[in-house]
């Protein structure tokens, strides 16, 4: 370990606290020229940028993050990492994120723990039951692991919910995907920045995109508050902002943006050993290092570009956490944020080429953005580095929707929305 990392060195800046601490990842100043320049310093752009050096080569490439690395969705989440998905594409696409999310933390040289501790989606009634078998069987026919539980087995594994007469939805049974879990956000976000940088890639904080240099329709640079920057590529990863983003190349783009919130209680012993997420409404809970149980629900219903959420959603996920725990209704919230969401017509993303040469998209995750983090980075790397989509997101197209190939598909932690 270098001395900059070492605990000496950390002692020698407790005692000259004058002195600047050491950073997992260089801060240069930027140059005016670059191959590659991704817009966003979230875990999408920052996987990207990780990918196009150690995957295809390309060093010389920037990250622009207009505020600080990890002040976005990537450090706004609710950690869940799983692959249980049914529409074709998105099933192989997902399965290849969590089977690079199992091997990250040797890949990066740091810890992001990464915490496979199984998810189980409850069921409440027998049709829904019978959907989640239907679920299982198809991940199971792409080698995806996944178990159907019935009733006695969901009391054995999740004792603590609630399964008296009394109780609001009665538990039938539920999914389980063993390889399901939580990885720790800001760690991912950390440990691509300092992987990306040891590899020679710029990462540019405080430096905000404001503009769009594009010559005979081709994009050739990007206007900054550090001043132009050219560049030969041009991949936009911007999270909830992608629409607003994207139209100051002259993109319109069928996306809304809308604020999901998530909320952490006060610590308690361990209880909570899984993620857990339930049928009757959206609604999913782990438990954290720390001993908070950590859940989230539905998005806000209106458009919106603050990281604030309102009352009646709190009312809502509040009401879920109780009537599926009652013993959380003696916990006191500790604290809520939220987070802004790119939500496309059928809640799947783009990757892909835009109508602009050379200028790439990344975007319009809805609820999946965390998750895809690692094959986020991996295909979008490759799609900027050929000039063509890998065969992992070549569904995700801009023209899908008029060709008729929408990929309706939210995933089993949203089941009930789309039902």
């Amino acid at each position: 370990m270098s001395d900059r990392y070492s605990a000496f060195a950390l002692a020698r800046h407790a005692l000259q606290p004058d002195l600047p601490w050491p950073r997992a990842w260089a801060s240069p100043e930027p140059r005016r020229t670059y191959d590659a320049v991704i817009i966003g310093g979230g875990g999408h752009g920052l996987a990207t940028a990780y990918y196009l050096a150690r995957n295809h080569g390309l060093t010389n490439v920037a990250v622009l993050e207009r505020s600080y690395i990890g002040s976005g969705n990537v450090g706004r989440n609710t950690t869940l990492i799983r692959s249980n998905y049914v529409i074709d594409g998105n099933t192989q696409f997902f399965e290849h994120s969590l089977k690079l999310w199992e091997g990250l933390s040797h890949d990066l040289n740091f810890n992001c723990m990464v915490s496979q501790r199984g998810q189980i989606v409850l069921a409440v009634s027998p049709g829904q039951l019978d959907t989640f078998a239907r679920r299982g069987n198809i991940m199971r026919l792409n080698g995806i692991d996944a178990e159907l539980l019935d009733r006695g087995e969901v009391m054995k594994l999740l004792p603590y919910l609630d399964y008296s007469k009394e109780a609001r939805w009665p538990i039938w049974g539920g999914i389980l995907q063993r390889r399901a879990g939580t990885v720790r956000h800001d760690a991912v976000a950390w440990g691509y920045a300092r992987a990306a940088s040891q590899r020679g890639v710029h990462i540019i904080e405080n430096c905000e995109v404001t503009g769009f240099v594009i010559e005979n329709g081709q994009a050739v640079g990007v206007e900054t508050t550090h001043g132009r920057i050219a560049a030969g590529k041009i991949g936009i990863a911007v999270a909830g902002h992608t629409s607003h983003v994207a139209r100051m190349a002259g993109l319109r783009l069928p996306v809304e943006s809308h604020i999901l919130q998530a909320f952490v209680t006060e610590p308690v012993k361990p209880i909570v050993d899984h993620v857990v997420s339930w049928g009757a409404e959206l609604f999913y809970l782990s438990q954290s290092d720390k001993g908070g149980l950590v859940f989230g629900g539905h998005i806000d219903g209106f458009n919106t570009y603050t990281q604030r959420g309102q009352f009646p959603k709190i009312q809502t996920v509040a009401e879920c956490a109780v009537s599926l725990m009652p013993f959380i209704s003696r916990l006191r919230l500790l604290r809520h944020w939220g987070g802004i969401q790119d939500m496309t017509p059928d809640g799947s993303p783009f990757i892909c080429r835009t109508p602009v040469k050379n200028l790439y998209l990344n975007g319009g995750w809805c609820y999946q953005g965390f998750k895809a983090t690692p094959a986020s980075g991996w295909t979008f790397a490759h799609t900027m580095a050929h000039d063509d989509e890998h065969e992992l997101n070549r569904c995700y197209s801009l023209d899908r929707f008029e060709k008729g190939g929408e990929l309706d598909d939210y995933g089993i932690g949203n089941w009930t929305y789309k039902q």
